[in-house]
């Protein structure tokens, strides 16, 4: 049977949360990590998906889950069987753009690994400094959070999106440029949504 929406959230957080932090959440993280309050809510969807067999745990211990070989051998076949990343558009790296989604594709499934990736390519220069120039394809991973100080495709205000360092300071979030030349940019944070964290740039030298 396959899985629902919500149990392949719970999976792809427990996988990501393993992977950042080289230990499984709590239950209490996990409902903070998709938007669930109810504790036997989260109980329920960890045991579907310990019935389903893509999760192990200890008995009666909540931070023992690890992935099962079912989980990564899903997901290998995922990659391979997807021709491409979706392409969706261009980003600013300079004042924020709107982007915009294009039907392009770029095969680039066994570079990535894990995870919900998609590519977008750069605009302008406030990422020089992180070796990311005008031009170059950025592979991002799908996220709705992120740490201080990753590389981050935000929205700002719900419709501009920009590529930039992201800070919270406060109640504000400071999107920090890598160009020295520039200054960051200063937003409350409620007007700041995070789309994804930056894990990889491809460039092409030769271009037409």
């Amino acid at each position: 049977m396959p899985l629902t929406k919500r149990q392949a959230r719970v999976l792809e957080y427990v996988r990501g949360f393993i992977d950042e932090h080289g230990h499984c959440p709590s239950f209490e993280e996990i409902g903070l990590g998709v938007g669930l309050s109810s504790l036997a809510t989260i109980h329920k969807h960890i045991s579907t998906l310990e019935e389903k067999g893509y999760l192990k745990r200890g008995i009666h211990q909540s931070r023992s889950l690890e992935l099962t070989p079912k989980f990564f051998r899903e997901k290998k076949a995922a990659r391979e069987a997807v021709p491409g990343l979706p392409l969706l558009g261009r980003i600013a790296a300079g004042a924020p753009v709107e982007a915009i989604e294009n039907p392009e594709t770029i095969s680039l499934g066994d570079f990535t690994g894990k995870g919900d990736v998609y590519v977008l390519q750069v605009r302008g220069d406030s990422m020089i400094d992180d070796h990311i120039l005008e031009g170059d394809f950025i592979l991002v991973e799908k996220r709705e959070k992120a740490s201080d100080g990753e590389i981050v495709v935000a929205l700002v205000n719900g419709q501009d999106a920009t590529l930039k360092r992201i800070y919270r300071e406060g109640a504000q979030v400071r999107l920090q440029p890598a160009n020295a030349t520039m200054s960051p940019i200063m937003v409350d944070a409620s007007a700041v949504q995070v789309q994804g964290r930056v894990i990889g740039v491809l460039r092409r030298y030769e271009r037409n």
